[in-house]
């Protein structure tokens, strides 16, 4: 599904990302995590065609990011999406379809079908006609996953979709997140480490370069934010 050779960023003169290689299977579940400003968001930009890396490649699904863009769904974080604008559920959902408007600016009867069967599967179809800025947090970033989810996503990328939740929301989040395991590649930005080890089936853990490990490798003092060489693990 991805696969980085050798690719570096850097912002002006400050060097982000270095040497990382990577790749992942189609269907993999994979936390993301690390030290702030060690580059997570900078990968995901990247994976979404939205920088170009200084040196190196990188292919989705064969292809470059920018042409596998509508293989793409991207969760943001809730507290990065404007709750104040006056959409309804529903509407906020329709928005994973926008190539989809017909000239009179209405969306086809199969793609509203559509988008509530999605909202069902996320355990919002009650809430199609509710203000999205009237949301609790947990359900505004499970209305936020369903519109990635609407254009049939082969690479789901989620930017902490956890942060700013409770616990039993959290919980929500995860367990939709486990249903579409085997269903598309999913790799989730996360500080939760603790959470996520339960559900990811690889880790990486970005701090200029990318390194990957299996949930079993991780030990207590990563949740602490004490990253370590592999080599130093017992």
């Amino acid at each position: 599904m991805i696969v980085l050779e050798d690719v570096s960023f850097g912002y002006e003169k400050t060097l982000v990302l270095e040497n990382v290689n990577l790749s992942i299977k189609n269907h993999e579940l994979v936390g993301i995590f690390g030290p702030n400003g060690g580059g997570k968001t900078t990968l995901l930009k990247l994976l979404m065609g939205f920088l170009k890396p200084t040196r190196g490649s990188i292919l989705i699904s064969g292809t470059s990011p920018k042409a596998a863009s509508t293989r793409i769904g991207y969760v943001p974080q809730v507290t990065r999406f404007d709750k104040q604008f006056p959409l309804s559920v529903l509407d906020v959902v329709l928005m994973g379809a926008l190539s989809k408007l017909t000239p009179w600016g209405t969306y086809p009867s199969e793609v509203k079908k559509k988008a509530r069967e999605i909202l069902a599967q996320v355990g919002l179809i009650d809430k199609e006609n509710q203000a999205f800025g009237t949301l609790s947090g947990g359900q505004a970033q499970r209305t936020l996953i369903a519109r990635a989810l609407l254009s049939n996503p082969e690479l789901l990328l989620l930017d902490e979709p956890t942060a700013s939740i409770d616990p039993a929301a959290e919980e929500d989040v995860y367990q939709l997140l486990n249903s579409l395991k085997g269903k598309m590649a999913i790799l989730m930005v996360t500080h939760d480490l603790q959470s996520i080890l339960h559900w990811a089936g690889r880790l990486l853990c970005v701090r200029r370069t990318v390194t990957s490990y299996l949930p079993s490798e991780l030990c207590s003092h990563f949740a602490l934010g004490l990253y370590h060489d592999r080599s130093t693990l017992q």
